[in-house]
């Protein structure tokens, strides 16, 4: 089993997703819709990427999101964890310069399993070994 068989029947909500290609948000994004996981993109300033509606919240995600990504700014991330409690979303990937000791140990308080140390990129590639 890798990570990409684990995501393969979640919803995931991507926030940060930009419209600029050489930006990680653009990039995590596309990634993501490449590999035909159920993606949604989260910016509040933007509307349409790679031909799909951008929510301003994740709140607005028509349906109801398994694990938020989070490729913000480590104070952002902070307030996404505490929408994600409110919103009973209980896992959490904090993509590397997205995190910080506050919003890792603020999501462990509230009972989310948080990720974070790592690219979802990479770790959606990588097959176990038997």
């Amino acid at each position: 089993m890798n990570v990409k068989d684990d995501l393969e029947d979640k919803i995931i909500a991507v926030t940060g997703v930009s419209k600029d290609e050489s930006k990680c948000g653009f990039k995590v994004f596309k990634d993501l819709v490449s590999k035909n996981l159920r993606v949604y993109g989260v910016n509040p300033n933007a509307d349409v990427v790679l031909n799909r509606k951008i929510y301003k919240k994740i709140s607005e995600i028509p349906e109801k999101v398994d694990i938020v990504v989070t490729v913000v700014p480590p104070k952002i991330t902070e307030n996404i964890v505490d929408e994600c409690k409110n919103l009973g979303i209980n896992e959490i990937w904090m993509q590397p310069g997205s995190e910080s000791e506050e919003a890792i140990k603020k999501a462990e308080n509230f009972g989310i399993n948080v990720t974070y140390n790592a690219c979802i990129m990479l770790e959606t590639e990588k097959k176990t070994k038997f």
